[in-house]
């Protein structure tokens, strides 16, 4: 048995911690995907290309990481530039946040996450076809709302600043 020194426990337990914060947030969006019958996840590769070029050529330029999924009302073939541009405005884009503790009560109050500048300028871009889903793995809550609309419910607000070097 090989024993690790009080740094290298910390940072194992960091490490663990990010893994599973990581997964978790990524479980909750599948969960919240299979419980929904016509949300996909966000294309990925040139389908996402094309979805985020075709909204650019609106003038709406958002990033993929404001969003977890779509709500279509027929599926699309996001390999097909022509089919994406027909289909565009028919398309909501939903930015998906589980919660995963007990405290957390139903309608969501208690619930504890973040909303990124990405997200916020994807709403305001977006205006009613970006939603935020937010999802109770625990309960199976699953609440439909906006990001004007949670800013309206918010008892306190944290601003940070993320950076990466």
């Amino acid at each position: 048995m090989m024993l690790l020194n009080p740094i290298e426990v910390i940072a194992a337990k960091r490490a663990h911690l990010a893994r599973l914060a990581n997964e978790g947030g990524a479980l909750g969006e599948q969960h919240a995907l299979l419980v929904m019958d016509r949300w996909i996840a966000r294309p990925k590769g040139s389908g996402l290309r094309i979805l985020l070029e075709e909204l650019a050529a609106d003038g709406i330029k958002i990033r993929a990481s404001s969003f977890d999924a779509l709500a279509l009302s027929t599926t699309i073939d996001f390999s097909d530039r022509g089919e994406v541009r027909l289909r565009l405005p028919e398309i909501t884009f939903i930015e998906i946040k589980s919660a995963n503790q007990p405290r957390v009560q139903p309608g969501f109050k208690g619930f504890f996450f973040a909303i990124t500048e990405s997200e916020i300028a994807a709403s305001e871009q977006l205006g009613q076809r970006h939603r935020v889903a937010l999802f109770n793995k625990i309960t199976g809550e699953l609440l439909l709302t906006s990001v004007p609309e949670i800013i309206s419910r918010t008892k306190s607000m944290n601003w940070q600043l993320s950076v990466q070097l």
